[in-house]
């Protein structure tokens, strides 16, 4: 049994803050721009954006969000999951995988039948039921590779 709660901050406001601060420093983009994020994701005016945070005590394991576009330039492949991660000391545990599933799952009941993401990684999204789907090119101009999931209230492919 694990030790830890998935909590989406949508209900959790108490946490934008330090989740902000913890995004911020995994992925350095400006700590503002996770607080604009989250900040719409509580008001909850749309499905999207959505962040997650898995908590064990007071401390931030893991984390990701769901928002409209990832940074790339395929734009009519939305909304994407963005930002995941989990403490290195806490890899190889399924966190991720659990951390998908609940959000694939959370997304079916906000009416969203697919999300999308973006990655360099070859497998590890694979074993977790996401599909390959295309090559995209980052705003960076660095090539990546486009994953699409099904959320559970829609049929596989």
């Amino acid at each position: 049994m694990h030790t830890y709660d998935i909590i989406p901050l949508r209900e959790n406001p108490q946490w934008r803050i330090p989740a902000a601060r913890w995004f911020h420093e995994k992925w350095d983009i400006p700590m503002e721009e996770y607080l604009t994020s989250i900040d719409e994701c509580i008001r909850g005016a749309s499905a999207v954006p959505q962040w997650y945070v898995a908590v064990e005590g007071e401390k931030i394991i893991a984390g990701a969000g769901v928002i409209e576009n990832d940074f790339h330039d395929r734009k009519d492949l939305a909304p994407n999951v963005c930002a995941l991660y989990v403490e290195p000391e806490r890899r190889d545990r399924g966190i991720a995988g659990e951390l998908l599933a609940h959000i694939c799952t959370d997304m079916a009941t906000r009416k969203t039948d697919t999300l999308y993401l973006i990655t360099e990684h070859t497998a590890f999204y694979e074993r977790y039921g996401w599909e390959y789907l295309c090559p995209v090119r980052g705003d960076d101009g660095i090539q990546m590779r486009m994953y699409r999931k099904r959320t559970p209230a829609t049929p596989n492919l």
